[in-house]
Formats: structure tokens, sequence, C-alpha cells
């Protein structure tokens, strides 16, 4: 039940971390800026309207950061001081459990959004490791960024309220999926609705997001194929 509720919270979660790389601030023609960022904007377009000088503007509070596989941006017992939006690639967020095992609780993949929210908020240490899966590309800002932000651009107000709204609603159905539906059903759900995860997230870690072990998920699907 713990395993189940740390899940819960972290899929209510969506939002970011600390980061150990060298960054880079964004100093790109305003033309440059558009073309590099189009998944950022093209999820911005999804909730807010905002015109190509204001987009320019937005963007030059974050910062960009080039993280290879398996690179941590926050480990377990740092302070949880920024958020990401994947630009490229995929992250992981786990804890390790009781018995000492890697537990993924979420992913997010291009134009989601990625942290341990609570820490963030309250700028405390977080109980959550966040890694890179595949080579990717995050913008990143901390949190006084990110109130400098919206007192500029109240608009952005709307952008991650409704972030968060469809966090939580997803939240939600994942609730009851979990009370409801049996390990292999669950696994079936998830390759139904997030087939390109199956595809792209290794097994053991699929295994690890879903509460199974890698031969428990591989007799799975053996059984599905028979």
């Amino acid at each position: 039940m713990a395993t189940m509720a740390i899940k819960i919270f972290a899929v209510i979660s969506m939002i970011y971390c600390f980061c150990h790389r060298k960054t880079k601030k964004i100093k790109l023609s305003l033309g440059t800026q558009l073309e590099k960022m189009e998944t950022f904007k093209a999820h911005l377009d999804k909730f807010i309207t905002i015109n190509d000088e204001e987009f320019s503007s937005v963007l030059s509070f974050f910062k960009v950061s080039e993280v290879k596989k398996k690179q941590d941006l926050i480990l377990s017992g740092e302070i949880c001081r920024s958020i990401y939006f994947v630009q490229k690639g995929c992250l992981r967020k786990f804890f390790i459990n009781e018995k000492g095992v890697e537990q993924t609780t979420e992913f997010a993949i291009e134009s989601w959004w990625m942290t341990d929210t609570f820490a963030y908020e309250r700028q405390e240490k977080s109980s959550f490791t966040i890694q890179a899966v595949e080579p990717s590309v995050v913008l990143m800002i901390d949190l006084q960024a990110q109130e400098e932000l919206l007192k500029k651009h109240p608009v952005m107000e709307r952008y991650f309220r409704m972030v968060y709204q469809r966090a939580y609603a997803a939240a939600e159905r994942r609730i009851r999926y979990l009370y409801e539906m049996s390990r292999e059903e669950l696994y079936i759900h998830f390759s139904t609705q997030y087939p390109w995860f199956i595809q792209r997230i290794p097994q053991y870690l699929i295994a690890s997001f879903l509460d199974f072990t890698p031969e428990y998920l591989s007799e799975i699907r053996a059984k599905l194929r028979s």
C-alpha cells in the first residue's frame, strides 16, 4: 500500500529538481529560439496564447541542460531547486525501497514536466532521484526565476495551473486502475495507452514502474504472445 501511495503521489507531482550539470542560458536570436524550442512553444500554445516576442521573454527565465543517458539531474537527499520540461528525450523519477531496489514512480518524455513537487515548493531535500533514461535536453527553472516569470507574464499562471490540473486528473484515473486492475490488466492497459513507452523504455524500468519484477513482466509478455 505504501508503494501504491508513493506512485499515486508521484503522478500528481509533475514538475522538477536540482541539476548538477553546467547549464547555459538561452542566448539566441528570436528566430533561432523559436526553431530550437518549438516543442515548448507548441505545449504553451495548447493552454495559452503568446506572441513570438513574449515567448522569447518567457524563454529568458529558463536554462537549457543537455544530459547524458543515466545522468542524474538530482539525487535523493539533495535540495530540490528546479523544475524540468523535457524538450527532447526521457527522464524517470525513482526512490530506493526497503529492499534496496530502485522503484520508478514516474516517466517524462517530450512536452512533460518533472520534479519532486513538494520538495521543490518547500525548497527541501528530495526523497527521489531524477535521471535521464536516454540522452535528453531539458529546460529548467528554479523557484525564484519562476516567481519572477509569473510576475512578468501572468498568463503563465494559467499555463502552470492547467498543467497541474491535467496531472491531477491523470492521477485520479490511475488510482482507480491500481485498485481495480490485476497486474496483468495493468500492463495491458499501460501498453495500450502508451505503446511508445513499450518500444522506447527498457523493460526492467517498465517493470520497476509497474511494481513488477523483470521476470514477472517477461512471464506476462510471453503469456500475451502465446
